[in-house]
């Protein structure tokens, strides 16, 4: 009798190591637990949550503070480069040169975080983002002569984009090594999320700074703000690389990845569409501010993330993701049938909202096939396949626009983004071990357990 009450004890124990492998086959078997490993299994669900949440503050701190350099930019770049005397197509490869280059770093960021730690990758693209910023400083210096300052500009682009992917793959890679694996999903919804509130809050702070002292200012608040960053980050707490066990396996990390990846890259076309040209679409149309469309997906987002972030963890990212996708589409559709401003900003919040939780829901559904050592790796990977629709999309965009109008370019995001939904049910039917079939597994295993007892 004493063995089978103890025994009943000991199971809680037993199930989560069980689960801990099925999870991550190459981890070690008593891995050491951080803080908020041992604050999550003790506290109720949603003191947990408020304790990944503090946990992950230095990390959402950091990366809001770097994308707010990326998000200064994008509302008046459009306007900047036909300020220029260059048309849609330039504007799309301007957007476009960004994402190229973090698509080339995201392996290597990847790679970076797993070997050096995720804190210090954030510091990486911190420096290369002040980098980017004296470069749009350079920029506007020539803006007399148009095609050096278009040249620099692509220089600034591109660095920027090699910090962007040192930032938010350093970020999330940090915050998995600070909480429990079972947060996954958290960890990304939550991460981004610092990241759409530098984009929503730039959507304003952009134009203001353009407004007033030109592209000159932009360049200026992009190199200031990353050195104020990398000073305060000196007193955050970094984990050390998890010690591996083994050579990394990129085919292995590959094959986890892949199908998430493309569906995160058809839904994320849509995400490319209101970066690239939502703010030309406001001005063109004269409907102001200009930045109201983006700032209404961005607000959308991180509303639901905040809220809902827990969603893919709770009921499996795929799932999730074919759910919200659904509504990503209808809202940019909406925005390319729109007759004016208001209609057009519900249509781009309702793209937000739908967006908010398909990127970690994917996510989710990428990470828990690799083990813990590679999961800087495998969200490296993961957002590159992102990197490959805002590198191929944005200038295909511009090519639309020119042919068919601006209306045009949103309504065949719309159609390309639903796409994402057959792969969506596809990962939802394929049987991958999520979170939810683990718990089925382990409730399944220990009603077995009691009874051969």
């Amino acid at each position: 009798m004493a063995e089978r009450i103890f025994g009943r004890a000991r199971r809680p124990r037993r199930i989560r190591e069980a689960l801990r492998q099925l999870i991550s086959p190459n981890a070690p078997r008593a891995p050491m637990k951080t803080a908020s490993h041992d604050m999550s299994h003790s506290l109720s669900p949603s003191k947990a949550a408020r304790s990944v949440a503090i946990t992950l503050l230095p990390v959402m701190a950091a990366v809001l503070a770097g994308f707010l350099v990326v998000g200064a930019a994008l509302p008046v770049l459009p306007l900047h480069v036909n300020h220029l005397g260059f048309g849609s197509i330039v504007v799309g490869m301007v957007a476009g040169t960004q994402f190229a280059a973090s698509l080339l770093s995201r392996v290597w960021s990847g790679a970076y975080s797993d070997t050096k730690g995720g804190k210090r990758a954030v510091v990486t693209g911190l420096v290369t983002a002040l980098v980017a910023g004296l470069l749009y400083v350079l920029s506007s210096v020539f803006e007399s002569v148009p095609i050096i300052s278009i040249a620099i500009l692509l220089v600034g682009r591109a660095a920027l984009g090699g910090a962007e992917s040192f930032i938010i793959t350093g970020g999330v890679s940090w915050g998995l090594a600070l909480v429990d694996p079972a947060h996954a999903g958290k960890v990304i919804a939550w991460v981004g999320t610092a990241m759409f509130a530098a984009l929503a809050s730039g959507g304003p702070l952009g134009p203001m700074l353009f407004a007033s002292h030109g592209f000159v200012a932009i360049g200026a608040f992009s190199s200031v703000l990353p050195l104020l960053v990398l000073l305060l980050l000196v007193w955050a707490k970094g984990p050390l690389p998890r010690p591996r066990t083994a050579k990394s396996d990129v085919g292995s990390v590959i094959g986890a990845v892949w199908l998430p990846g493309v569906a995160a890259a058809l839904s994320s076309i849509g995400y490319g569409a209101i970066l690239a040209f939502g703010s030309l679409l406001y001005a063109i149309r004269h409907w102001e501010p200009i930045w109201l469309g983006f700032t209404a997906f961005g607000v959308a987002l991180i509303g639901v993330r905040v809220i809902c972030g827990h969603l893919p963890d709770k009921f499996g990212g795929a799932r999730v993701a074919l759910w919200f996708v659904l509504v990503q589409s209808a809202g940019l559709v909406l925005m390319g049938l729109a007759g004016g401003g208001a209609t057009a900003s519900i249509g781009a919040a309702l793209a937000g909202l739908g967006y908010s939780l398909v990127f970690p829901g994917l996510g989710v559904e990428a990470v828990r096939g690799v083990s813990p050592e590679n999961r800087g790796l495998a969200m490296g990977l993961y957002t590159a396949f992102l990197d490959v629709a805002m590198a191929i999309g944005s200038p295909l965009l511009g090519w639309i626009a020119d042919r068919g109008g601006l209306s045009a370019v949103f309504i065949v995001s719309g159609a390309v983004t639903l796409c994402t939904a057959a792969i969506a049910a596809r990962l939802l039917g394929s049987g991958r071990m999520t979170l939810p079939k683990l718990r089925r597994t382990a409730a399944s295993s220990r009603r077995c357990r009691g009874t051969f007892r």
